[in-house]
């Protein structure tokens, strides 16, 4: 038995104190608490991803906004790149790609939230940090308050502002949290001075920002503290192992801090100037949704660990789930360099030229991955019950994990407010799999209610499992007493509230119900069962049919839909043809409520979708017909689309690879990638033979490669358009990237270098040296398309 007492509430948090407020008459007004956030008077949960305007096409920015709301962001997070817009001195470009404004207006348009990191220094794993090189040619101090630095600053901060004005919340704009400079651990006086300096430009937002990781010194309360956390980290030594700063985001803890991120850029021994927790909430811009790759540490980030970190950092306390990055993109093209963080720039990592695909949830080209399937079960949650857990204190059992090394002992955590709660567990962490507990069951003692122990039968939590349990949940009319299934979210049909839960795989479910808000229930799948005060349904099989009945003693109707654990993480929930309704889609899902359409992006033959509640009539889809079936209690829409064409590509040998180059080291003895000069004498080349019917319409089309090797590079003609460090991933190629007309003339061109067996370079689970070789094991063509479905 696992033992929690909770302790008698917490006194009212601190409000008013910080200096941060949004402007008079804005209806739903921001205000930050010592514990959480509010919006309008109520307890605000937001959700915000990273994705880098000026890291992809300006064309593409509008719809894949619209894949990171279906996704569950509420909040837009994007770098503005200094030296993305002025590469020359002087000459400051705003233009395509770099449109600061119209991306903040594209976040508005579709009511998402927008949180420009001005910097100047951004890190971005970009060259300089994003600072451009003229600007270092005139100063000595840079990221300090020399004259030299701060004149040019200022001038950079007012042609942001022009950028975004009207855009703040005085004018009913998106712009609810602008973040000063990035991991500047030891000068808070700097910071204090970035921020007056930006609002004398015209910056304006509730919510000023600061990173607080690495033991930083704040300037007092004048910037929010924001922390991250990731599963893996590339800036670590190659062979240093798993970081125990990574370690640690998979135990359920109140420490705040991650001293690891951003060590390498930190001299040692750097005093701890911990931020007071009891004047701030807990709340995070950088939770990993993936990991870039050096050149000498390449990590691979699985969704498992991306899912079971945030749910962790739910579980910890956190109020704002942040992700870094949570879209992937490409490096733009330098004029005068490449703009890449490297050794050539005093950097101690190199990164590739153009790839920043981060392994994110969304990819480098829109690509759909795991993981974004696993956020949105969990932002699906804040989006219904944050408003609720958000005031919810976060507390530890007893018995707690003696240390980061300690496998044996469950990990769990309750977020409750003395009466009701939310139970987390995580049963999973990379590299060293958590092994099964069996005959577990949770006593939780709460001061304000009487306890609760469940379930009824103890159970095994499986190796890899991570979750969260409601306790005493209020469903309409209905007290859900506990589930040993996720709640997802609820929506309304056929006269009734659903409220949808995930199963876990190897937990049988189980539902009980306060017998007083009970008329009557029906488990057409599962046992119904009186015990004490509470009725208990058992026996449920999970599915789209898994629906337990309710009549609540006030009159209401609910509905109680336990879903399998894989169709849980098809789940979508949005606008759709008139009403909120759930899509269950395995591929990619927007809702464009402007347009009063919803769009599938898939590679099936036949995709298909399935909806609660029904529309009307059949969805219609342009030049396809929609076959109809039942699917539980979904109504299931096939598009018949007719079969795909041929996906096979064909690579050829050009020539063979030559024997690898000598490793080479630059900052601090790390790997450095090897010259051009060692990639043109021994990179294996190719050639690949690009369709012309996928030509005519190369969009969503990506040519997927399987390869070994160290690195690999993507030519049409002499122009690179393409790179990727060897991790053992698939190398994912977009052809509507691509200069169509060179590519028709020059053609596609692959170099993959081998690399040497001596080389002091971390990729993970390789075994043996055949992966070394230069080679492209296999290749296929992925053609997603985009349906547009409309109402019948």
């Amino acid at each position: 038995m696992h033992l929690l007492r909770v302790p008698p509430p917490a006194a009212p948090p601190l409000t008013g104190h910080l200096p941060f407020t949004d402007p008079p008459g804005v209806p739903d007004p921001i205000e930050v608490t010592s514990r959480w956030l509010t919006r309008g008077d109520r307890p605000w949960f937001p959700v915000s991803g990273e994705f880098h305007y000026s890291r992809y096409p300006n064309g593409e920015w509008e719809e894949e906004l619209l894949k990171m709301k279906a996704g569950g962001v509420t909040a837009v997070a994007s770098y503005v790149i200094w030296i993305h817009h002025e590469e020359a001195a002087g000459r400051v470009r705003f233009d395509g790609d770099r449109d600061l404004r119209r991306f903040a207006e594209l976040c508005a348009r579709h009511g998402l939230d927008f949180i420009p990191r001005i910097g100047p220094w951004s890190h971005a794993e970009v060259r300089n940090g994003g600072l451009p090189d003229w600007l270092l040619a005139r100063t000595r101090a840079p990221r300090t308050d020399d004259p030299a630095y701060l004149e040019p600053v200022r001038t950079w901060f007012t042609a942001v502002a022009e950028q975004l004005s009207g855009l703040d919340r005085a004018h009913d704009g998106p712009v609810v949290a602008i973040q000063i400079e990035n991991e500047l651990y030891d000068r808070p006086g700097h910071l204090r001075t970035l921020k007056r300096v930006a609002q004398e430009a015209g910056l304006s937002a509730p919510l000023w920002t600061s990173t607080a990781w690495g033991g930083v010194r704040l300037p007092g309360e004048d910037l929010l503290p924001l922390y991250g956390g990731y599963s893996e980290a590339f800036w670590t030594e190659a062979d240093g192992g798993w970081p125990d700063t990574c370690r640690k985001h998979f135990f359920f803890t109140h420490e705040r801090d991650d001293e690891g991120i951003g060590a390498d850029l930190r001299p040692t021994g750097v005093p701890d100037a911990t931020t007071p927790t009891d004047r701030f909430p807990w709340a995070t811009c950088e939770l990993g949704g993936g990991m870039a790759v050096a050149y000498h540490r390449r990590p691979r980030v699985e969704a498992a660990d991306v899912g079971a970190l945030g749910l962790t950092k739910i579980g910890c306390g956190s109020v704002w789930q942040g992700y870094y990055m949570f879209h992937g993109g490409t490096n733009p093209a330098g004029e005068l360099t490449s703009l890449q963080e490297s050794h050539a720039t005093g950097y101690p990592n190199d990164l590739p030229i153009l790839t920043y695909d981060f392994q994110a949830p969304l990819g480098e080209y829109g690509q759909v991955r795991p993981s974004y399937h696993e956020l949105r079960l969990q932002h699906l949650l804040l989006a219904g019950f944050g408003h609720r857990i958000a005031p919810m204190g976060s507390v530890l059992p007893e018995r707690s994990p003696a240390g980061q090394h300690d496998r044996d002992t469950l990990r769990w955590a309750l977020r409750t407010d003395g009466a009701s709660g939310f139970l987390f567990v995580t049963n999973h962490q990379p590299h060293e799999p958590l092994p099964d507990h069996p005959d577990t069951a949770f006593t939780i003692d709460f001061p304000l209610a009487p306890p609760l122990t469940l379930p009824s039968t103890p159970v095994t939590v499986p190796s890899g499992a991570y979750f969260c349990w409601p306790l005493r949940l209020d469903v309409a009319g209905l007290r859900l007493e506990w589930a040993t299934a996720q709640p997802v979210c609820t929506v309304e049909a056929d006269g009734r509230t659903v409220l949808v839960l995930a199963a876990t795989d190897g937990i049988a479910p189980e539902l009980a119900l306060d017998a007083d808000t009970v008329t009557s229930v029906a488990a057409p799948s599962g046992e119904i069962t009186p015990l004490a005060d509470r009725l208990l349904v058992s026996g449920v099989r999970p599915g789209t049919d898994a629906l337990v009945e309710v009549e609540a003693a006030d009159g209401s109707r609910v509905g109680l839909l336990v879903l399998d654990a894989a169709t849980a993480r098809t789940v979508y929930r949005g606008p759709a043809w008139g009403a909120e309704r759930l899509v269950l889609c395995g591929d990619g899902v927007v809702f464009d409520e402007r347009r009063r359409e919803v769009r599938l992006h898939s590679p099936a033959a036949e995709p298909s979708f399935a909806v609660l509640p029904a529309p009307d009539a059949a969805p219609v889809v342009a030049g396809a017909h929609v076959r109809e079936s039942a699917d539980g209690v979904f109504s299931r829409f096939t598009i018949e689309a007719g079969p795909l064409a041929d996906t096979a590509a064909t690579v050829t040998p050009v020539r063979p690879g030559g024997p690898a180059p000598e490793p080479v080291t630059g900052v601090r003895g790390r790997a450095s990638v090897p010259s051009e000069k060692d990639v043109e004498a021994a990179a294996a080349e190719y050639r690949v033979d690009v369709p012309e019917d996928l030509l005519r319409d190369p969009s969503g089309v990506l040519l997927r490669l399987r390869w070994t090797g160290d690195l690999a590079r993507a030519y049409v003609g002499d122009v690179l358009v393409a790179d990727q460090f060897y991790s053992g991933r698939v190398w994912d190629i977009g052809l509507d990237r691509l200069p169509v007309g060179a590519l028709l003339t020059d053609g596609l061109r692959l170099k993959i270098l081998p690399l040497a067996p001596d080389a002091p370079v971390y990729v993970p689970g390789q075994p043996g040296d055949t992966w070394r070789e230069a080679q492209v094991l296999d290749a296929e063509w992925v053609v997603t398309r985009r349906w547009t479905v409309r109402a019948g």
